[in-house]
């Protein structure tokens, strides 16, 4: 986790930084706007941006975006003054941190953002198999794609390979290549010069050179468009890159590792994707298996869950009882890794008593796990859910009588995005389009006026589209 923090080092925002520093992060300091802009262009890079709310806010997001730089603002002030926090807010802060700090809600806001610590936790033999291959290639130099569906844990492999690798003490670098709009991506990837573009007033360091002798992650790479993937093959074959508006070749020192929930050969077969490309790539290919594949990690994950969201949310660790442990190994998980999680961050918050029980395990609609529903294995309480589901069903239908298929295809798609709490990806995935359809829809959506959830959050948000998943 990269903190950079911007204004007057005073008492209580140094007080902020050691406790960002206690909870791992790496602090660089600025104490102008401009200043934190050109740290930024320069390739030292950021997560976070925490800025005195004195500062001009609006003025540093509209430097940072017209070079086409984007990092998330948490706004932070030491008078508590309402009118000021709510202000930097409207200027696009993601949160306000009041000081002096509290330990919990700088902890709280460096996860929200970084959310680094993702150990890879893993019992199951068909997952084993596939971390001891990790092991053998990990300190190695080969490009590795790791495949699976959405929710598998595919950046959690991805960072356990680089902190096993020969540049462990180099950055990892990520990027969501389904999360960029594909005319900033190049910029975002490559860097740029000054005058390459309007806006570019100075010299712009990309995730290439950022990354320079450790390693970068190129999440969801079947987004990418084929121009890119051009440009992208030589960086790997050649080990230089151009940088947007350069005439003289950067040379780079990376390892790519790139993910996919894609299959990628299918892709090839329908001319979206570069044969070549994913010959560089696939070096070694580490599929993750489902969860539903791996049974035997659900219990283990899911302690491992319950553990995290009790201390994030200082409360007890309640074991899981054994009805409970029943409902999780019943359920198929079509999410994965991250409706676990989810779940059991939720159970954590609504369990009562000396243990969590199968009722505080909810889908994200507040439905019990099928698995925790009393009385479904006798055939009457069969019979009634069999029945309840008929006429769910029929009052569903009957609902999109008289709608055009524009409207019920904007009803499916808001009704899948609010199941997948904003997640871009999962609900993509879902739907069976790409994320960039997904994204163009919701961009229409947005234009005409509809809320749209944000990612990961479930709260509806005019015009919050875009955002990555």
């Amino acid at each position: 986790m990269r903190l950079l923090v911007v204004g007057r080092l005073s008492g209580q925002l140094a007080a902020a930084v050691k406790m960002a520093m206690a909870h791992g992060a790496k602090v660089n300091h600025v104490e102008r706007t401009d200043q934190a802009t050109e740290q930024l262009r320069r390739g030292q890079g950021a997560d976070l941006l925490m800025v005195d709310y004195n500062l001009d806010i609006a003025g540093l997001i509209a430097a940072n975006e017209m070079e086409r730089i984007y990092v998330p603002v948490v706004a932070c002030g030491v008078d508590n003054d309402a009118d000021k926090a709510a202000a930097a807010i409207r200027a696009g802060a993601k949160e306000f941190i009041p000081l002096p700090p509290d330990a919990d809600l700088i902890a709280a806001v460096l996860a929200a953002v970084a959310d680094d610590d993702r150990p890879l936790v893993s019992a199951d033999p068909s997952m084993q198999a596939v971390i001891k291959l990790a092991d053998q290639v990990a300190r190695s130099e080969a490009s590795i794609l790791i495949t699976g569906e959405s929710g598998v844990g595919k950046e959690v492999m991805a960072r356990y390979l680089h902190t096993h690798s020969k540049r462990a003490e180099r950055p990892f670098i990520s990027v969501n290549c389904a999360a960029i709009p594909d005319n900033l991506l190049e910029s975002e990837l490559f860097g740029h010069e000054k005058g390459a573009f309007t806006g570019a007033v100075a010299r712009r360091i990309g995730k290439f050179e950022e990354a320079d002798g450790g390693t970068l992650l190129l999440d969801e790479i079947s987004e990418m468009d084929a121009r890119l993937q051009a440009k992208l093959l030589r960086a790997i074959q050649e080990r230089i890159i151009d940088r947007v508006g350069g005439t003289k070749p950067v040379p780079v020192n990376i390892r790519i590792i790139a993910t996919s929930n894609r299959n990628l050969a299918k892709a090839v077969a329908e001319g979206t994707f570069r044969e070549d490309l994913l010959y560089r790539l696939n070096v070694v290919n580490l599929r993750l298996p489902a969860l539903r594949e791996r049974p035997g990690d659900v219990a283990v994950l899911a302690d491992h869950f319950v553990k995290k969201y009790a201390a994030a949310n200082g409360v007890p660790v309640r074991p899981l009882s054994l009805d409970a442990r029943r409902a999780l190994a019943a359920h198929r998980w079509p999410g994965n890794v991250r409706e676990l999680e989810n779940a059991m961050h939720r159970a954590v918050l609504l369990a009562v008593g000396p243990e969590i029980d199968a009722e505080a395990i909810r889908l994200p609609d507040g439905q019990p796990l099928m698995g925790a529903v009393s009385g479904l294995a006798d055939n009457a309480g069969v019979a009634g859910v069999a029945a309840r589901a008929a006429q769910t069903a029929d009052a569903v239908s009957r609902a999109y009588v008289g709608q055009t298929v524009a409207q019920m295809e904007k009803t499916l798609i808001l009704d899948t995005l609010s199941h997948c709490l904003g997640n871009r990806t999962h609900a993509a995935n879902i739907l069976g389009i790409s994320i960039r359809t997904l994204r163009n829809k919701l961009n229409e959506y947005a234009d005409e006026g509809t809320s749209i959830i944000a990612p990961q959050t479930g709260i509806a948000m005019t015009g919050y589209a875009s955002s990555a998943a």
